[in-house]
């Protein structure tokens, strides 16, 4: 749909070959937050070498935020998110009534399957924020060409954070209807596993896939400060991190990337934070994410990231979607919105 031909994951490789090079440091909000060497990827990996288990290890699992900035900077091809997921599942105490009521909603009943959609019908699976905005949703819908997915996966997508086990049946259910489908998802983390349980898919990330359509790109701005969603660029970052350096060079915007093309998030919260069990404090990573940077707008695409750096900064910080003047979509928007 995107002209973005699917890869298959390359095989990873766990914890054992971690040879203690510390430079997922560099990129890691833990790290920057707490300075603790056991808050971060090689920390995890090499407690587990010296045989520590998930439960000596809960702290900074549920302080990671799994934005997925370790996975390209380690030179050894460690799977660091997924070596952090299955230790959140090995350490998984449900208790919370957050937690209780996804183990509730994880079941598949008879009867439950998703309505049946036209195979050639592109899929929009939103997150939790785009889920709880009607409006901007529906301007993504009409921006992209995108049909709601019946079953957007979202308990799937809490259970990859939180880290409780997905029944198979569960599993195969919502897979079985995307099959066939391509799709773009807003959330990163979900889309990092659909790369693996659906290699030859055609999939994106929601940011990517609205960059690509000329009415917004041509309202991207040499002084924008474009924020790129983390978990979506390290879920792909090869394929990916090329993309938005053809992006930059054509609309000459500075982008939230390093000095290794790694995407800083404006958000770095915890597993607390994400299930709503703690509050959640992003100023100080928003604030590092905006030093030395004098753009006169912030382009966001992550409705999380637009609301952290709200909060920091006084320039108009915008979504990506709001920059669609498609007049087309604009008639569709109006019509279902008034």
């Amino acid at each position: 749909m995107f002209g973005f031909a699917p890869r298959p994951p390359a095989t990873p490789r766990d914890y054992t070959a971690c040879t203690g090079c510390s430079l997922c440091f560099l990129v890691c909000p833990m790290w920057r937050a707490t300075r603790d060497p056991r808050f971060t990827a090689e920390g995890l990996a090499k407690a587990l070498q010296c045989g520590a288990t998930a439960a000596d290890l809960a702290a900074p699992l549920e302080a990671c935020s799994l934005c997925g900035a370790c996975d390209p900077a380690c030179p050894e091809g460690i799977d660091l998110p997924g070596m952090i997921m299955d230790l959140r599942r090995a350490n998984s105490r449900p208790g919370p009534a957050v937690l209780e009521d996804l183990l509730a909603r994880l079941q598949c009943p008879p009867g439950a399957a998703p309505a049946e959609v036209p195979r050639t019908a592109p899929l929009l699976l939103p997150g939790p924020e785009l889920r709880g905005d009607a409006a901007l949703r529906a301007r993504v819908q009409a921006l992209l060409g995108l049909t709601l997915a019946e079953d957007d996966g979202a308990d799937i997508a809490l259970a990859l954070e939180a880290g409780v086990e997905i029944p198979p049946a569960r599993l195969q259910r919502f897979l079985d209807s995307l099959r066939g489908h391509s799709m773009v998802a807003e959330d990163g983390l979900l889309l990092r596993q659909l790369r693996r349980w659906l290699p030859g898919s055609q999939r994106m990330g929601l940011g990517a896939a609205l960059s690509t359509r000329p009415a917004v790109r041509s309202n991207i701005k040499a002084d924008d400060l474009y924020v790129v969603e983390a978990r979506a660029l390290h879920a792909d970052y090869e394929r990916m991190v090329a993309y938005y350096d053809r992006l930059q060079l054509e609309t000459g915007c500075s982008l939230s990337l390093d000095l290794q093309r790694i995407a800083i998030p404006a958000t770095a919260r915890g597993l607390a934070q994400k299930l709503g069990l703690a509050a959640g404090d992003d100023t100080t990573q928003a604030r590092w994410l905006l030093q030395g940077r004098k753009p006169a707008r912030i382009v966001v695409e992550s409705l999380a990231d637009r609301a952290a750096l709200q909060r920091v900064s006084e320039l108009p910080v915008v979504h990506l979607a709001e920059l669609g003047e498609d007049p087309e979509m604009m008639k569709k928007f109006r019509h279902a919105f008034g």
